[in-house]
């Protein structure tokens, strides 16, 4: 059998080993390092790759940043933060029509601000405003609609762990990456509020608007996110304005959020040491992920196949816009079956080096700023379609009363809202990278 048709052969073996529930870090390594032994014919040698390569990865500073924001995001939500923003959104806008849920969605752009995680800002903010939006006489077809969409903001609001993570793979400025996920994060969050206003007006009985605040009510809510204010200021401002490197913004963040969270009464030595555990076993998912793909990408080099793919993609006579639709949209699919931080692992080494090749009209270096956008964008969306989209299962086992088929169903016109939202930044780029011009 020759290297070429070994690694066609790699990725379906990958996929039954997905589908028969072997960690995605575990399944890449596996067919990497069995591929690697099929082409060399020495497992010894196979081996030895390992010691440099674990090595080789971790050893790098850059990467002590994905720590210090997971252990940012812990401390937020253990200094109750996420209440506080929710409060305050709700305050401001609650009685107007869809204005609790518009104020979940509020409240999750905020927290994202500080956390970095879809999964956690899901969380976190389901248990804060499900039972207010329950309250308030909202279905559960579009509170956990809305929740569920409103976790996702976790990933392309910075700071973020997968920015960060697609930064590292294809080597773009973490820093400017950060600037350029900014609008489209804020247009995300737009666009679901437009989401939630049409939605109710639709369907009229989904929802009821709850009294007005009083000015006095609004202003000490305003008062009570301060914190908030202060360490996404201090944080995405110092990256910004080049007072710190990303990994010292991470560490400013991580103490910052763990002195609110001593001051509001929610840190004790007992939780430092759950926060860091739960921090500790995140990261190791995170880099057994890495090892796996870095193993699963070295076989493919091996083989040829990446370098074929390139050279195939340059004979064909489809625009490159035509290509990039193509690429989204395989995206799109492998989101329905695979997690979003296992996909940008696995892909991106490959997919990036042969769309930096087309010609988009958008200079080299800003491409992959552009580019990473849009791909976070698709696999934002993959965290709320099913069968694996992990926001919709935390939302819903949050609300035992709504079916999980209703929570798919009030997730769809949101999802809509993410593909618009994709065609807009990819017809007109200066939207991404307008601010990074601007700043750097």
């Amino acid at each position: 059998m020759d290297r070429f048709t070994i690694g066609l052969l790699a990725f379906p073996a990958l996929l039954i080993l997905l589908f028969l529930r072997i960690p995605i870090g575990v399944a890449m390594f596996t067919v990497g390092f069995g591929g690697a032994y099929l082409l060399n014919g020495n497992s010894i040698m196979v081996l030895s790759q390992l010691k440099h390569l674990v090595y080789g990865e971790f050893s790098s500073y850059s990467f002590s940043i994905i720590p210090l924001f997971l252990l940012m995001g812990h401390f937020a939500t253990l200094g109750g933060m996420s209440a506080a923003l929710f409060k305050a959104a709700e305050t401001w806008i609650g009685h107007r029509k869809g204005g609790v849920a518009m104020a979940a969605i509020g409240a999750c752009a905020g927290f994202g601000a500080i956390c970095g995680s879809s999964l956690a800002t899901a969380a976190t903010m389901g248990k804060v405003a499900l039972p207010e939006l329950k309250k308030y006489g909202y279905t559960g077809r579009l509170a956990t609609g809305a929740l569920a969409a409103g976790g996702t903001l976790g990933i392309l609001i910075p700071p973020s762990v997968i920015l960060v993570v697609y930064a590292m793979l294809a080597e773009e400025n973490i820093a400017k990456l950060f600037v350029a996920a900014f609008v489209p994060g804020l247009l995300a969050a737009l666009g679901y509020i437009i989401c939630i206003a049409i939605y109710v007006r639709v369907r009229p009985h989904s929802s009821r608007a709850r009294a007005r605040a009083t000015g006095a009510e609004r202003w000490a809510a305003l008062v009570s996110v301060w914190p908030v204010l202060a360490i996404f200021a201090g944080v995405v401002g110092g990256i910004y304005f080049g007072i710190f490197t990303p990994t010292e913004a991470a560490a400013v963040g991580a103490a910052g959020t763990g002195l609110v969270a001593l001051a509001n009464g929610g840190l004790n030595l007992r939780k430092v040491g759950e926060a860091m555990l739960e921090t500790a076993a995140s990261t190791g998912m995170i880099f057994l992920i890495l090892i796996g793909a870095k193993v699963f990408n070295n076989f493919l080099a091996l083989t040829g196949l990446p370098m074929f793919a390139a050279e195939w993609v340059g004979t064909l006579v489809l625009s490159p816009w035509a290509i990039l639709t193509a690429v989204l949209l395989i995206y799109l699919a492998f989101g329905c079956v695979m997690d979003s931080l296992s996909m940008i692992f696995l892909t991106v080494p490959i997919v990036f080096p042969i769309m930096a090749a087309l010609d988009f009209g958008v200079a080299p270096d800003e491409f992959g700023l552009w580019f990473g956008v849009l791909v976070l964008i698709v696999v934002e969306v993959g965290l709320i379609t099913p069968p694996v989209g992990m926001n919709l299962f935390i939302i819903n086992a949050l609300d035992k009363d709504t079916p999980l088929s209703d929570t798919f169903k009030g997730t769809l016109p949101f999802v809509a809202t993410d593909l618009v939202r994709v065609v807009i930044l990819a017809a007109f780029p200066w939207l991404t990278l307008g601010l990074v011009r601007a700043v750097f």
